[in-house]
């Protein structure tokens, strides 16, 4: 069993930045693969980003692409997500999960609370 627990999101203005963060705990949490997804408010949820166990291979949506960077601490058991140049089409509730590789969500099986991000014009 893997606990997730985001942190850091917040209100912010378009242009800013934030920086999530999900701690992990339980068994063998770094040997998963980490990816953040979002739901913003009446549409689907989606992935932004994810990195595998190693942090050796990060893949990002087109959406993330070039403002989004994810990283992993494996000694620290934590993922993280620093979000640049953010735009109002960002605001979401954001999820990390955990679980195998891949850019489909029902391949993760484990899932934190979410934290609201909200991206001011």
């Amino acid at each position: 069993q893997v606990q997730l627990q985001e942190s850091g999101g917040g209100l912010v203005q378009a242009g800013g930045s934030l920086r999530l963060s999900c701690a992990a705990s339980g068994r063998t949490s770094s040997s998963y693969a980490m990816g953040w997804f979002r739901q913003a408010t009446g549409k689907e949820r989606e992935l932004v980003s994810v990195i595998n166990p190693s942090g050796g291979i990060k893949y990002y949506a087109d959406s993330a692409k070039g403002r989004f960077t994810i990283s992993r601490d494996n000694a620290k058991n934590t993922v993280y997500l620093q979000m640049n140049n953010l735009k109002p089409e960002d605001t979401a509730v954001y999820y990390c999960a955990a679980g195998s590789y891949s850019r489909g969500s029902s391949t993760y099986d484990y899932w934190g609370q979410g934290t609201q991000v909200t991206v001011s014009s």
